[in-house]
């Protein structure tokens, strides 16, 4: 995908007019890189998330679950070595004390919000940890820290998991959740914000077997970006250098993707060792080793840990979803711009769409008990509002697989006729097959 930033405001418009992704506080004029996801969007997030926890958590044998607290006892950020490593270079513009990413900037230019040349600071590292304070007083004995990662949590409570679960090594322990970065400038709509949202499991293996684990795991990455519709052509693997990687890694690959704004990471897949849970092993005091049943063998195990951002797999599985078309309009061949969001079926905030052809009872009558049944088992939009073109364009703008139209033929032949998004066919169901003939397209 090359850069195409008329994409980009395409897909931002897109989401505010269709009700995926709004400005957060926008009656108040916003807040800067904040966004709140709107009703179809919502949808769209919940069914990437669940689909993510249905094929990495519940239908393996390997892998559990858990939900842990945002805010952590202090001691585990200090620990893991977060309040000391967990920063960015910053520099300052010496005119306007804007702040930028040293990594992200050309500092002999001129800077890029003041436009003035008058120079850089020399980088300082900059914490990223979002400080806050526990109860009535704001001094050092009551600060806290909102977590900028889920893996502590994983590590934390690694024995208790594996006690309680009775898994053997391998095994994994997933999460999803907020997570939170004082990052210096995010920016490109919901690529990078302060406040975002992460899925990502902890892998735990025997010191020998990590290589193999880890191989394992990024095929496994790459078959799920497959699910989500996203072009292999589109994707980078990048093998991240010694000096760059992040302190507790000793093998990371960031999984990139051609952005319209340039090539950026999207997942990332890190060979932790045993850094973090020796680190808290060490602070805590707490045994967590691991003593394997079969060899009497006791060692501290190491992690594969693959992360999987919602926020920007949401934004990539609509960059991948946009498509227009010229869609004819009449006999005459006249045609329009169609603008089609193609989401992988189970994907879809919306799976049906009813649409009866007029409000006039005869059909309402027909299409609201059958909207409420097709609700039962699909995600349902009900629209009686405009000409049927129209609505059939706004279907194929927020990405509905299936529009049911219910006709004046309907109440004499009990038939409906179900429009493909994607093929523009039409065919002619009756109202006892729907459900059937739906749940072979959609494939569930």
């Amino acid at each position: 995908m090359p850069h195409n930033p008329e994409l980009m405001d395409k897909i931002v418009n897109l989401a505010r007019r269709r009700g995926f992704v709004f400005p957060g506080s926008d009656i108040y004029g916003g807040l800067a890189n904040s966004w709140d996801y709107g009703p179809l969007g919502t949808e769209l997030k919940r069914n990437i998330m669940d689909a993510w926890w249905k094929r990495f958590v519940t239908s393996r044998g390997d892998m559990v679950g858990i939900d842990a607290a945002i805010i952590m006892n202090p001691k585990v950020w200090e620990a893991s070595g977060h309040l000391a490593e967990f920063t960015d270079p910053l520099v300052e513009c010496k005119k306007c004390h804007t702040r930028f990413r040293a990594d992200q900037i050309d500092t002999v230019k001129a800077c890029g919000h003041c436009g003035q040349k008058d120079g850089f600071t020399e980088p300082k590292n900059f914490n990223l940890m979002f400080k806050t304070f526990l109860g009535a007083t704001e001094d050092a004995t009551a600060t806290a820290y909102l977590r900028g990662e889920l893996a502590q949590a994983m590590f934390v409570d690694f024995k208790l998991v594996q006690e309680t679960s009775r898994k053997r090594i391998p095994f994994g322990i997933a999460q999803q959740g907020k997570c939170f970065r004082n990052e210096i400038t995010p920016g490109n709509f919901i690529f990078r914000t302060r406040e975002f949202n992460l899925m990502e499991f902890e892998y735990f293996v025997h010191p020998s077997e990590w290589e193999k684990h880890f191989e394992y795991w990024l095929e496994e990455m790459k078959s799920w970006l497959d699910f989500c519709g996203v072009k292999r052509e589109n994707l980078v693997f990048h093998e991240i250098e010694d000096g760059e990687r992040a302190h507790y890694s000793k093998r990371t690959v960031d999984i990139e993707y051609h952005y319209p704004f340039g090539q950026k990471e999207l997942y990332g897949i890190a060979y932790r060792t045993d850094y973090d849970v020796r680190k808290h092993l060490e602070a805590s005091g707490s045994d967590l080793s691991y003593l394997d049943p079969m060899t009497n063998e006791k060692y501290v195990p190491h992690v594969v840990e693959p992360t999987f951002g919602i926020d920007r797999t949401t934004l990539v599985v609509m960059l991948e979803a946009y498509d227009e078309e010229d869609a004819p309009t009449s006999e005459d061949g006249e045609t329009e711009k169609r603008v089609v969001m193609r989401f992988p079926k189970a994907l879809a905030p919306y799976k049906v769409a009813v649409l009866p052809l007029s409000k006039k009872p005869v059909l309402s009558e027909i299409a609201e008990p059958l909207a409420a049944r097709l609700r039962k088992r699909y995600a349902t939009d009900y629209d009686e509002t405009q000409s049927i073109g129209r609505r059939y364009r706004r279907q194929d703008e927020i990405g509905t697989p299936f529009c049911v139209t219910v006709d004046f033929d309907t109440p004499n032949d009990h038939k409906v006729t179900v429009r493909d998004r994607d093929a523009m066919t039409q065919d002619r169901v009756t109202l006892d097959e729907l459900e059937t003939y739906l749940g072979e397209k959609l494939g569930f």
